[in-house]
């Protein structure tokens, strides 16, 4: 445990509520300190939104404090408990094996947030592992989490990113780093499968107890709150996952211990956003049978329910025919609640916003097949059929532009009925189609410069550029193309 006198005052940091749960839910113990920890950025303005009393510290304390080298004062950082199906194959414990919960924020409203650091060294659950991270997967999830809320997706969120001065060992080595995450919780559905595995009926219990109060307070008088408690979540992940899909992200590991009960997205490990149209593209390393490829992705999130759904089972009726049957009503929700907030946020990325006719999923698939025919850029044909919703000039995205042109057609007859006029069609269509995404090849220009030459000089800029995706600003265009077809990204990988 820490020395005495080396903690440091962080006001708006509260002790984790996640430690009031019994003990066999966590493990205590400090994080391991960074030989010379140096601040890579502060998230300045996501501190002030959490109340932090970060401006209150110098930027070495800063170093330190989101290293690990320094603890809050009054917290007692924890590194959680969980288990998981990785790639469908069950892991009876899994665990925070490089990451420490140091306490709760209280953000708008006093909703209160985890704050934990990633990368801060061994803790029971590392399996062998060095509990270290490297720059590179701290930089992309630093990018890609934060761009995922100027996108409007519910997302962890990253606070603060610090080199620790000291190298990691992957196939070669690489300087290490400390990413510093905030989420609503970090509870998943892995960590009610440790308990469930266990036969802990109580520890389930007392998990889903947690998780309403902090997440479905509004569900806690309910008769069968268990069975709220599911079907909020998949209300939850359905909503997510179609954000997802009308972004073009592929996660790239939905493993159950990926899935937060909250409906964030949670590790961003082997992510990518496509840059053209495949709906079986697949980024992973690890996924060799596209099993979380971008079209599986609603139906991963499914089965990941139903896995969440087990554990809950002797909660909510101890006549388990009974409970089957009221958790299997629940989890037929998913797929209608999917579909109908994938077709209208498709509907409103190609501008209809009046009443639905039965032709407008037809006509959003048509578009996708054309894209997928013409290895088109998912971003950029929405983007392109923006501008004043016309769709004029875009058609050179398309390598083969004869699908796409005979769609044209079949949209602006679709587009005739629509009570929109065509200039605040193009400013509701602006306002979902982003212009800048945390494309791969960018990401991997960030990291080489960061690794290679310690220039974070990049990935400022493209910070910068993510924060604000739905508005073209002059001077950032190259954020905005595809790669060429030597820049192209094929592999992404967890940085574990």
């Amino acid at each position: 445990m820490r020395s005495a006198g080396k903690c440091v005052q962080l006001d708006g940091l509260h002790p984790a509520a996640y430690g009031a749960l019994p003990e066999r839910f966590y493990a205590r113990l400090d994080p391991a300190p960074a030989a010379n920890p140096r601040l890579i950025k502060l998230n300045e303005a996501l501190a002030r939104e959490l109340g932090l009393g970060t401006d209150a510290l110098s930027a070495e304390e800063q170093a330190r404090l989101f290293s690990g080298s320094a603890v809050p004062c009054g917290v007692q950082p924890l590194a959680a408990a969980y288990a998981g199906h990785q790639f469908g194959g069950f892991v009876p414990q899994l665990g925070d094996g490089r990451a420490i919960l140091l306490g709760d924020a209280l953000g708008g409203g006093g909703r209160p947030y985890d704050v934990q650091l990633k990368g801060s060294g061994r803790t029971p659950y590392s399996r062998g592992g060095d509990g270290r991270a490297a720059v590179g997967p701290v930089l992309r999830e630093f990018l890609v989490s934060e761009a995922m809320h100027a996108l409007g997706i519910p997302s962890t969120r990253t606070l603060a990113a610090v080199t620790t001065g000291e190298s990691v060992y992957r196939e070669v080595p690489l300087p290490g780093a400390v990413l510093t995450r905030v989420a609503a919780s970090h509870v998943r559905v892995g960590t009610f499968q440790y308990f469930a595995a266990r036969g802990d009926v109580d520890g389930v219990r007392t998990l889903a107890d947690y998780a309403i109060a902090r997440h479905y307070p509004e569900i806690q008088g309910a008769a069968r709150p268990q069975l709220e408690l599911l079907r909020a979540v998949t209300r939850a992940q359905a909503g997510l996952i179609a954000r997802w899909m009308r972004v073009g992200f592929i996660h790239g590991v939905m493993n159950t211990d990926n899935m937060a009960v909250s409906g964030e997205t949670i590790d961003f490990g082997p992510c990518a956003f496509m840059d053209e149209f495949d709906p079986l593209k697949v980024f992973s390393s690890i996924d060799s049978h596209g099993r979380y490829a971008y079209a599986n992705q609603p139906h991963v999130a499914a089965w990941n329910l139903t896995r969440f759904a087990e554990t809950l089972l002797p909660l909510i009726d101890a006549d388990t025919d009974r409970a089957v049957a009221l958790a299997s009503e629940v989890l037929e929700e998913f797929g209608p609640r999917y579909s109908e907030l994938l077709v209208e946020g498709m509907r409103a990325k190609i501008g209809l916003a009046g009443s639905r006719e039965d032709e407008d999923g037809a006509l959003i698939e048509a578009l996708l097949d054309a894209m997928h025919a013409g290895e088109a850029d998912f971003t950029l044909t929405f983007r392109g059929l923006s501008e004043l919703g016309v769709g004029a000039g875009i058609g050179g995205l398309f390598a083969n532009a004869a699908g796409f042109e005979a769609w044209l057609e079949r949209w602006r007859a679709r587009l005739a009925r629509d009570p929109t006029s065509p200039a605040e069609r193009a400013d509701r269509m602006r306002a979902v189609n982003p212009v800048y995404i945390p494309r791969n090849h960018r990401i991997e220009q960030v990291i080489t410069a960061a690794v290679e030459h310690g220039d974070f000089a990049p990935f400022e800029a493209m910070a910068a550029a993510l924060a604000r995706p739905y508005e073209e600003r002059a001077g950032l265009e190259k954020y905005a193309q595809p790669p060429s077809r030597a820049e192209r990204v094929t592999k992404t990988f967890c940085g574990t």
